[in-house]
């Protein structure tokens, strides 16, 4: 039988990052919570009663006693030939009623304090064993950014990855700017259950979440993304500090020298009217004689004989 419960004395510590993703020393993860005891019965459980509890049960069919019509025999009891009918409802027919079908229900299944709190504690160490666990100083947003948040998965290499972003309290700036990822979840760290940490690939903790705040490091904003725009290649292209590409309005792409030329060019050759060719001079008519001459004569036709 496997061993599924995993218990490491030693201690327990992850990479730490700026809130703008510039690698910092590693941190000691509390070894109250970060102890690494990973039960996995545990958290099957634990998972198994989050998603029962998120079913409304809902789900109803009608008996035979609810369906409409099917008050009278269809047929009477003897001689028809058929077998014996007492109405159209029954579950043999097409539109009865249904035999044991579902019906409104809960499926709500309790978990005990303690279970959840060690079923909560086993997803983190495996997170935090696997390496999957990283701690980010403070999200200090002023106002929700989503590119900001979207930098800092970008530079962590996780974009493509689900990532559970677990902040100090409630913080709406952090919130409103992770609602449109699609795959990033923000949530208070006291609300998070063992289901949202197996679900992400990788976590993401606020130092003050853990017991001990870090101090933000002070850095340069990120740059913002640069747009590569495709445009046409000219023969002759403005150099980039000239006044020529700097004087152009919003919105219109500098238009070079040989440019305007080309246009020019082809507006006169569409104004010029475009010239006929030549008509070619006709052979000079042949004397007479000689026509006369090339024909041959006509034949005569032989007179028929007559018959004796």
């Amino acid at each position: 039988m496997p061993d599924t419960k995993h218990t490491e004395s030693k201690n327990v510590d992850a990479a730490a990052y700026s809130a703008q993703g510039t690698p910092r020393d590693r941190v000691a993860l509390p070894a109250d919570t970060f102890d690494g005891t990973v039960n996995l019965p545990v958290m099957h459980q634990a998972v198994k009663a989050f998603l029962a509890n998120q079913r409304q049960g809902n789900a109803s069919t009608k008996t035979r006693g609810e369906v409409i019509g099917g008050n009278q025999k269809p047929w009477k009891q003897k001689g028809t030939g058929r077998a014996r009918q007492g109405s159209i409802r029954a579950p043999n027919w097409v539109g009865g009623g249904t035999v044991f079908g579902p019906r409104p229900r809960k499926y709500t299944e309790i978990v005990p304090k303690q279970v959840r709190a060690l079923a909560r504690k086993s997803a983190f160490n495996a997170r935090a064993r696997e390496g999957a666990l990283f701690v980010i100083d403070a999200f200090e947003y002023d106002a929700p950014k989503t590119a900001r948040l979207q930098q800092l998965l970008a530079r962590l290499e996780l974009a493509h990855r689900k990532v559970l972003i677990l902040t100090d309290g409630v913080k709406p700036n952090v919130f409103l700017s992770g609602r449109n990822l699609p795959l990033a979840h923000v949530m208070p760290f006291s609300d998070v259950s063992t289901y949202n940490i197996l679900w992400s690939d990788v976590v993401l903790v606020e130092s003050g979440a853990l017991g001990e705040a870090m101090a933000p490091m002070k850095e340069k904003s990120l740059s913002k993304v640069k747009v590569v725009r495709y445009v046409a290649r000219d023969t002759e292209t403005p150099e980039a500090g000239s006044t020529e590409a700097g004087s152009t309005e919003a919105g219109s792409a500098p238009k070079s020298k040989a440019k305007k030329k080309a246009v020019k060019t082809k507006a006169a050759t569409k104004k010029a009217p475009a010239k006929k060719p030549a008509a070619k001079a006709k052979p000079a008519a042949k004397p007479a004689a000689k026509v006369a001459a090339k024909k041959s004569p006509a034949k005569k036709s032989a007179p028929k004989k007559k018959g004796k």
